[in-house]
C-alpha cells in the first residue's frame, strides 16, 4: 500500500500563499486517486480538491475553486496543492489522501484508505 507524507504548511498572511505537497511511496502511484482534505478544530474534516488516478479529471469544493489548484509530479510521487488567496477561514490541518482507483469525485473521507499525518496551516492576518 501507497505511504503518504505531507510537508509545506507553515503561517501566512491574508491573501498570500502556500504550496503543500505530499510524498508517496509504495505502491504504484498512478494506481492512487489523490486528494487534500482538511479539518479545523472543532470541525469535521472537509474534502478540499482532489485528482483522479488517470490524471484527467480534478474536483474542487466551492469554497476552493479559483484558489486552490492540484497537481501531481508522477517522475517525483508527489501530489501539491498551491493555495493562492489564503482567506481567515482556511486555517486547518491539511491531509493528504488515497484511495486505489478512486473515482474522485467522492467527497467523504470514507472513500479514501490512505492518510497522511497531516500539515498545519495558519493564517495571520
Amino acid at each position: 500500500q501507497v505511504q503518504l507524507v505531507e510537508s509545506g504548511g507553515g503561517l501566512v498572511q491574508a491573501g498570500g500563499s502556500l504550496r503543500l505537497a505530499c510524498a508517496a511511496s509504495g505502491r504504484a502511484f498512478t494506481s492512487y486517486t489523490m486528494a487534500w482534505f482538511r479539518q479545523a478544530p472543532g470541525k469535521e474534516r472537509e474534502f478540499s480538491v482532489g485528482i483522479r488516478w488517470s490524471g484527467v479529471n480534478t474536483y474542487y469544493a466551492d469554497s476552493e475553486k479559483g484558489r486552490f489548484t492540484i497537481s501531481r509530479d508522477i517522475a517525483k510521487n508527489t501530489v501539491y496543492l498551491q493555495m493562492n488567496s489564503l482567506k481567515h477561514e482556511d486555517p486547518a490541518v491539511y491531509y493528504c489522501a488515497a484511495a486505489e482507483y478512486g473515482s474522485g469525485s467522492s467527497y467523504s473521507p470514507q472513500s479514501y484508505e490512505r492518510w497522511g499525518q497531516g500539515t498545519q496551516v495558519n493564517v495571520s492576518s
